[in-house]
């Protein structure tokens, strides 16, 4: 008969605790400090690059965008008809920018993908991630070098950003420990090359080795000796493709675990990876698990955000009508009609614009603008908050599992001075001779 301490410790090891400790660790006012500062340079710097408007886009006599270019690419159609689709649209539509299209797209697929978790329905879930990185290869193929300098500022900010959400993750569920906000951006800055060079060492493996095939194929266009070259080198370009589909499975299932590696063990890039790839091969299914379960758990708690925040807005905007009960200076609508729309649970900042008739209300309405796209953000910065927790956590149950490692056994900053001092504590170390020994050795072979 199992006793009482023996279930409590076996419920322990279970992943369910583990896992559900997620929600409370996410909603840390230093994470979402950190997440939401985040997420407004990314916004920033889209916003900014935005004003180059490469986007072609169609939009109606309210000024509403009913077609954009990466609506027509999405189509199953032929890619020729989708290219002369796309070329009628360039000489009469107009412009927007590749970020705040993508923006757009992929909020629309997130909801579509957390609709389709609470339906059980994963070929819809499969459907709405296909999607959006369909649109992400629409973005590189058609604005590369909008992609490119996009992509590095991202990851830039998501190295120190996301680096200090993974590092207070670690001390919170290691060690019950919160630290600051500049213990954890400090650690990240200090640590940011291996932030940042680990997502990217797959892709240069990749491209490394995807080379030798690239030379493979031109040596083929040598006239009759080409083939043969071919051939010969096939074994060998079979392998570098073997080697590559590694590569990229290990990259997209552990692309989650390597920010936690340089986090909890202070890895550098090459460890990170070798540590994210060993544990996906190793217990594939374990990792699959944690992952379901981490993601069904993290669409509940999103639900639950998100309904939180529409009912502080529903709430808010209530009492305030019934205080402002007035017309607008046209009496065409209320006047906080005028200036806020009502939110709604899948739009919290509203489905319509404002209807403003005056420049007061404009201002009024721009104002009210921006404390909504706070709200909307912190919503955000959860989720990213809690997409960090959720993989450190799952990192640790992984290492722990394949490792035998400890979750109190983390990487500590001062681990290398500390061994650094110890060092030198234990090197004898010789005195300078005193001056009276020297007279008296002086004196002693004068005698002789």
């Amino acid at each position: 008969m199992v006793s009482g301490k023996e279930s409590s410790q076996l419920f322990n090891d279970l992943i369910f605790p583990k896992l559900f400790q997620t929600f409370r660790m996410s909603i840390q006012p230093t994470k979402l400090i950190i997440t939401i500062v985040a997420l407004a340079v990314i916004c920033l710097a889209g916003w900014i690059m935005d004003f180059s408007k490469t986007v072609v886009v169609e939009r109606d006599n309210e000024g509403r965008i009913v077609e954009t270019e990466l609506k027509i690419y999405m189509t199953d159609s032929d890619r020729n008809e989708v290219l002369s689709e796309i070329e009628k649209l360039r000489q009469n539509g107009q412009r927007s920018g590749v970020f705040s299209t993508m923006w757009h797209f992929a909020a629309k697929k997130f909801h579509g993908a957390v609709d389709s978790v609470f339906a059980i329905d994963v070929p819809g879930v499969v459907q709405n991630i296909a999607d959006y990185f369909k649109a992400v290869g629409w973005a590189i193929r058609c604005h590369m070098v909008y992609c490119i300098i996009f992509f590095i500022i991202m990851l830039a900010v998501i190295s120190i950003s996301g680096g200090a959400v993974c590092r207070i993750a670690v001390l919170q569920f290691a060690r019950g420990e919160k630290p600051g906000l500049t213990e954890a951006l400090r650690f990240s800055t200090k640590r940011f090359i291996n932030f940042f060079t680990a997502p990217l060492a797959p892709i240069g493996i990749i491209i490394f080795i995807g080379l030798f095939i690239f030379l493979l194929g031109l040596a083929g266009n040598i006239p009759r000796a080409g083939e043969l070259i071919v051939g010969l080198g096939m074994p060998l370009a079979l392998f570098a493709g073997v080697l590559i589909a590694v590569i990229v499975i290990g990259a997209v299932a552990g692309l989650n675990l390597m920010f936690p590696a340089v986090a909890y063990d202070g890895s550098d890039c090459f460890d990170a990876i070798s540590r994210s790839f060993s544990y996906v091969y190793a217990k594939p299914w374990r990792m699959v698990a944690y992952t379901v379960i981490a993601a069904v758990y993290g669409s509940i708690c999103y639900t639950f955000v998100r309904l939180f925040a529409f009912l502080s807005l529903w709430i808010t905007r209530w009492l305030l009508q019934l205080g402002l009960w007035v017309d607008n200076g046209s009496k065409e609508v209320n006047k906080l009609v005028a200036i806020w729309p009502k939110p709604e649970f899948r739009y919290l900042l509203g489905s319509s614009s404002p209807a403003t008739t005056n420049w007061t209300e404009s201002i009024a309405a721009f104002l009210l603008y921006l404390f909504l796209l706070v709200v909307v953000g912190l919503v955000v910065s959860f989720i990213i908050s809690f997409y960090f927790s959720a993989n450190t956590i799952i990192y640790s149950l992984m290492r722990k599992t394949v490792d035998n490692t400890a979750f109190e056994d983390i990487y500590m900053q001062f681990d290398e001075a500390e061994v650094e001092s110890t060092a030198s504590e234990l090197l004898p170390q010789e005195e300078p001779p005193s001056s009276e020994s020297e007279s008296k050795q002086d004196e002693s072979s004068s005698e002789q």
